[in-house]
């Protein structure tokens, strides 16, 4: 009887050890280790999600929407839930303009997800239908894609400014209209979809600021049919124009296309030699430093002038010729003799005081700062090729500025494309005030140059036929030979047209560039 005594005693003992254990593991699970399985159980039926911020608006400057964002959904299906599958799938196919076959096919699977996005009259009818569930995502939206397209940029699939192969206003103001995403909690459920059940809301997301562009929609319709009219009828290779409110600085259109449609952000990123369109500024440094005398003529030479190291020509010589001869002609051969009396550093001052050679400031992620050589660099041709809009590089946007500044009695204003910032309660962040950047001549001399561009529009002058019958403009225009890979290219040119409007008082600037036109006049007035 003794030994079944010990083996009954044996097991007791084993099974309250093992049972002590299985006490003691129970304890340590609830105890010690439920709050890690409880957060794991709930991981499994919880998601935190981003929340997105809603990107702020790009306006026109009267208020009408060029970049706006509105709420989308992607559509996902579960089969299982639908209550008539056959009519239900028909009103799928109806409502997101689906093919039959491609909804026939999703709803083979558990979970079809139909991308889109839809827009919410899209969706409407579908969010009381049992088994849809509709997952919102806010979209950049263009109303109308080309306008402005290399100014405005485009968002990249993470919503974030600088996708679509651009950078533009939506890149460099990412930071002001991207807003702060929030974050939820939400359900799902055994297969790991959301449930349409209200989230709980950890941060509300804020919405970005929107931003009121100084551009004018109606301006930068003209400017661009302008531009593709250009292009067109003379075969060119592209072109740019630009419209500035001389008074402010501000931007009001700018357009910019190559003949094969593409549009890049040229007038601010690409440089040219201006040719006749820097004669004002040659005329500016002469009458600033009194270096020309009223009704003084120089030779005209017979429309050839030797000098030590070049020939001048003039297409159309006169006799002899005044400074506004000069300009209303466009002489090539009277404005080189006229700036062999400025010193070096003179011309180079003026040309520097109107922005050339420098960033112009605008509110652009990419600006092409030219090129002015300082005098140390000069050759001896470089003054004669100065004073005729040569060795010397140039944006469009910096000849906007700086026939601007004629404008504007002497000062030169930074451009700008930005007119104010709007926080999302519609309180005003900002808003733009004249930036000066400096006087760079009196407003006595500034009146005398928009009198000398006068001339160029009127009989006998090289743009008389952009003359209005009601408005007098002060204009210029200008041909220059093409510079192709480090060189002059044969019968290349670049055309391009500046006027000031009106002439008294003037409220427009327009620069107007068209590249190696192959047809028609050479001058884009």
């Amino acid at each position: 009887m003794a030994k079944p005594l010990v083996r009954l005693r044996v097991v007791e003992i084993a099974l309250g050890a093992a049972l002590l254990a299985l006490v003691l593991r129970a304890a340590q699970v609830q105890l010690l280790e439920g709050r890690k399985y409880a957060a794991a159980a709930k991981s499994q039926r919880t998601e935190r999600v981003v929340l997105e911020a809603r990107r702020g608006t790009l306006f026109d400057r009267h208020g009408l929407g060029l970049a706006l964002t509105q709420e989308t959904y992607h559509v996902g299906i579960a089969p299982n839930e639908l209550r008539d599958p056959p009519r239900d799938a028909a009103r799928i196919v109806r409502q997101l303009h689906l093919a039959p076959s491609d909804v026939d096919r999703g709803l083979r699977r558990r979970y079809a997800w139909f991308a889109g996005p839809y827009t919410t009259l899209e969706v409407q009818p579908l969010r009381s239908m049992r088994g849809v569930h509709l997952e919102p995502v806010l979209r950049r939206f263009y109303p109308s894609p080309e306008f402005a397209r290399a100014v405005l940029g485009r968002v990249g699939e993470d919503g974030r400014g600088g996708g679509g192969g651009g950078g533009g206003l939506e890149r460099l103001l990412d930071s002001l209209l991207a807003g702060t995403p929030g974050a939820a909690v939400v359900l799902k459920d055994r297969e790991g979809r959301e449930y349409e059940s209200p989230a709980r809301v950890i941060s509300e997301p804020v919405a970005g600021n929107d931003v009121v562009l100084t551009l004018d929609a109606e301006l930068q319709e003209i400017a661009q049919r302008a531009l593709d009219d250009a292009i067109d009828n003379m075969e060119a290779d592209g072109g740019d124009v630009v419209m500035l409110d001389p008074a402010t600085g501000e931007i009001l259109a700018v357009a910019s296309r190559r003949a094969d449609g593409s549009m890049r952000p040229s007038a601010f990123t690409e440089t040219f030699e201006p040719g006749s369109l820097a004669k004002i500024f040659a005329a500016a440094a002469l009458i600033t430093f009194d270096r020309i005398r009223p009704g003084e003529r120089v030779s005209g030479e017979g429309g050839r002038y030797r000098l030590p190291d070049r020939v001048v020509t003039d297409e159309h010589p006169l006799p002899a010729l005044t400074l506004a001869d000069a300009i209303r002609v466009s002489s090539n051969i009277a404005l080189v003799k006229f700036a062999a009396r400025l010193r070096p550093d003179e011309q180079y001052g003026v040309l520097r005081g109107f922005g050339f050679g420098a960033p112009t400031g605008v509110e652009f992620p990419a600006e092409s700062p030219g090129r002015l050589r300082p005098p140390r660099e000069w050759s001896r041709p470089s003054s004669a090729s100065l004073a005729i809009g040569y060795e010397l590089a140039v944006t469009p946007i910096q000849l906007a500025a700086a026939y601007g500044a004629i404008g504007n009695d002497g000062v030169l204003l930074e451009p700008t494309l930005i007119r104010e910032i709007r926080r999302p309660d519609g309180t005003v962040r900002y808003r733009h005030r004249p930036e000066p950047v400096r006087r760079v001549v009196t407003p006595q001399v500034a009146a005398k140059l928009r009198d000398l561009l006068r001339g160029v529009v009127e009989a006998g002058g090289t743009a008389e036929r952009a003359a209005l019958a009601n408005f007098q403009l002060a204009a210029k225009t200008g041909t220059a030979r093409r510079v192709v890979g480090g060189r002059y290219a044969a019968g290349q040119y670049t055309a391009s047209f500046a006027a000031l409007f009106p002439a008294a008082e003037p409220q427009l600037v327009v620069v107007m560039k068209i590249d190696n036109p192959q047809r028609g006049s050479y001058f884009a007035a």
